[in-house]
């Protein structure tokens, strides 16, 4: 999983540097601000804070500047076919939105956090997609699932946001939250206050190594119950899996803790059984084999017994 999740983030990444310069581009060809505007999924644009086309000191206008060629496509096209500025206002929001998503991901990739710390910027870019992608009218009569994507082959913005839909995904991080998807689960709560709780207990024995397996037994093993159940009703996030396998190699590699489990005595009882079982056959089936030589033997020797008794007679 942790390897998938790294190519996601290695293509968004690259894709990151082309909704970029969509943003940038759409600046520059109109001089307005979505600073103080959103569009609402009604289509009409509302106030919002925090959203706005990068500034003109952006680190990325040296490269803008830099890759300018001396040839190039003209900078307009017939007006039926040039995006609008609505739809233009929500391919900026959708840009900066894709940005801090990113950000967010890279911030708590290690450890992993992404679901608990992102999934307000995931649920923000996820409602401006739907906008994007609705096939409900804006201003003028025009779609803008039209024009920014289905206009063309690549589907940028699809793509962009697909990866992103693929790492929340692949993530499980819906295991986590309540079906509404606006706060952590009961289970989610329950297991983080465990893992809190044998972390902290680490933290206060940590200067002696004997001490802490001993305090802190009954906590992990409570711990680890949980974690198994939750596991079983598939009910976790890469977060949990993350935090608990962090939490195991603390307790048994860095303290050196351990504990038997109890489901090793049962298979340490059927373990010997099956061990000793061929040694009782063998020794069952040799009993029986030399039983059978003494019913043999028997017969044969009382009719000798009897052969002698009438040769005797005949003499006699």
């Amino acid at each position: 999983m942790c390897l998938r999740m790294g190519l996601f983030l290695t293509d968004a990444f690259v894709l990151t540097f082309f909704v970029l310069g969509i943003v940038q581009i759409s600046a520059t060809k109109r001089d307005f601000s979505v600073a103080g505007s959103e569009v609402s999924g009604h289509g009409a644009l509302m106030p919002m804070s925090g959203a706005r086309f990068l500034p003109e000191s952006s680190p990325f206008k040296a490269h803008k500047i830099a890759y300018d060629f001396s040839l190039s496509l003209s900078s307009s096209f017939p007006e039926d076919l040039e995006v609008s500025d609505y739809c233009l206002a929500l391919l900026g929001i959708f840009g900066e939105r894709y940005v801090t998503y990113v950000k967010c991901l890279v911030s708590h990739a290690r450890p992993v956090k992404i679901c608990e710390k992102c999934y307000a910027n995931y649920n923000n870019l996820r409602e401006i997609y739907n906008n994007i992608s609705s096939d409900s009218m804006g201003p003028g009569n025009m779609s803008c699932h039209d024009s920014l994507v289905r206009s063309d082959r690549l589907m940028l913005v699809y793509m962009l946001y697909s990866s992103m839909e693929e790492i929340w995904s692949t993530a499980s991080c819906t295991h986590c939250f309540t079906p509404d998807e606006k706060s952590l689960s009961n289970n989610t709560l329950h297991i983080l206050t465990a893992l809190n709780t044998s972390l902290s207990c680490f933290e206060t024995h940590q200067g002696n190594h004997t001490e802490l397996c001993k305090e802190c037994k009954a906590l992990y093993r409570s711990l680890s119950e949980l974690y198994s159940t939750m596991e079983y009703n598939n009910i976790l996030c890469i977060d949990l899996e993350d935090a608990m396998n962090v939490t195991r190699r603390l307790w048994s590699k860095t303290y050196g803790c351990s504990f038997p489990r109890e489901e090793t005595v049962p298979v340490i009882a059927v373990s010997g059984f099956m061990l000793f079982l061929p040694v009782i056959f063998y020794l069952s089936s040799f009993l029986h084999s030399e039983q059978k030589k003494r019913k043999l033997i028997h017969p044969k020797r009382a009719k000798s017994s009897h052969s002698l008794m009438n040769i005797q007679d005949k003499f006699s």
